[in-house]
């Protein structure tokens, strides 16, 4: 008897993706309240409201066709296909210390004028399509420390090493401790990821030390508003302005908030509301209890595509998903924390609520690959005519069962 036709594929996880909608949506509009009062008072803005709505409505529309466009991917593509992404990153990543444009103390943009994308936003899908194709190819060679942990831990180093040319400190530890998740995620031997975990930081703290000794201010600057979180009030017009300002809109939104558009922060007090402190005005203007929903809504998503990836029957799939899902909450975790003073500041954006087009681009083509790994455990279940046996997607009777 001839097999049946391959089946078609499942439907991707409506969950995960009316939740990526929801807060993709709450953002925007949290976008909105956060910069439109500078945006109209500025003639840098052109006196519109809207000019941060209108260009994050535009990364969102890209960022959600390059979704719904990669969900329709076979996720198992990028076994090999990574290669044409992550080639023209790697170029971009190493061209941005020398053309790149200089924002804020760091040279990490490439564009022109106003408009530009960030170089280490991409790289940080890259490395978790590329580790992911990696491990997955060494099997359990990459158990062994000198043909499988040490060549994935020069990339991620080597990547590290370009991020911090710019210099971008807090994209750096996200790209590792996403490169960490994606690691164990592969089974590797977390003796041997441990130990070269602390040879790293022991190496990273001579380098600094001996930059220090040897006069280099930038570190010194660094170091400051790293400590600066123990007690920001100390030095609240310099090191520990930006966190002061963070816990003042934390205390003003109370228990119910000051309500929608009535912060008081986001009035040329605290910088980069609408960016890195975005959740200091959503704590601001819903208070506690808004800002309670809100993460609780986050961690729904989290909980979801982790969830996603695990059911995933293939290791590709369930490494790149835990690698998705871990970077957005791994930088979740870094921000909010970051603004609430329970670790130091780093400058890094809320995935899918915070300004910034290079990030929801990124995030939501993640998500799409996210979506596309969904699709193989929602495949419909086959049984083969006469037999009842269920067959899998190359018509082959199998015995487990497909959810």
């Amino acid at each position: 008897m001839k097999p049946t036709q391959q089946s078609p594929r499942g439907r991707p996880d409506f969950m995960l993706l009316i939740l990526t909608l929801i807060l993709v949506g709450f953002g925007l509009v949290m976008v909105f309240s956060a910069s439109s009062n500078i945006a109209a008072v500025s003639d840098k803005y052109g006196h519109d409201p809207l000019y941060f709505t209108k260009r994050q409505f535009m990364w969102i529309a890209l960022g959600l066709g390059s979704m719904f466009i990669l969900m329709n991917f076979t996720y198992s593509w990028f076994k090999k296909g990574f290669i044409l992404y992550f080639v023209p990153v790697f170029i971009l990543l190493a061209l941005v210390p020398f053309i790149g444009q200089k924002i804020n103390g760091a040279r990490s943009w490439l564009g022109v004028g106003s408009m530009g994308i960030q170089p280490t936003e991409f790289a940080k899908l890259g490395i978790i399509l590329y580790l992911g194709s990696l491990i997955t190819k060494k099997g359990e060679k990459f158990r062994e420390f000198k043909r499988g942990l040490l060549p994935v831990m020069i990339i991620v180093g080597i990547i590290c090493g370009m991020v911090m040319l710019q210099p971008d400190l807090g994209s750096c530890l996200i790209l590792a401790a996403s490169a960490g998740v994606v690691i164990i995620a592969g089974g590797a031997n977390l003796k041997q990821v441990f130990g070269s975990v602390l040879v790293v930081a022991a190496v990273t703290a001579v380098v600094v030390s001996i930059s220090i000794l040897s006069g280099n201010t930038n570190w010194e600057y660094r170091i400051d508003r790293f400590t600066s979180y123990m007690d920001p009030w100390a030095d609240q017009s310099d090191t520990g302005y930006h966190l002061s300002r963070s816990l003042e809109a934390l205390g003003h939104g109370g228990l119910t908030g000051a309500g929608f558009g009535h912060s008081v922060q986001k009035l040329h007090y605290l910088p980069f509301a609408y960016n890195d402190f975005i959740f200091a005005i959503i704590a601001e203007e819903f208070g506690f209890i808004g800002s309670a929903i809100f993460l609780l809504t986050y961690l729904l998503f989290i909980w979801r595509g982790l969830l996603v990836a695990l059911r995933c029957p293939d290791v590709y799939g369930t490494v790149v998903g835990v690698g998705i899902i871990g970077l957005i909450a791994i930088q979740a975790v870094v921000n909010i924390g970051g603004v609430t003073g329970t670790i130091p500041i780093t400058g890094v954006t809320l995935p899918m609520i915070s300004y910034g087009g290079s990030s929801m681009l990124v995030t939501l083509a993640s998500l799409g690959i996210l979506l596309s790994i969904s699709r193989e455990y929602n495949k419909p279940v086959k049984t083969e005519r006469g037999r009842g046996r269920t067959l899998d997607s190359s018509g082959k009777p199998q015995l487990r069962m497909v959810k």
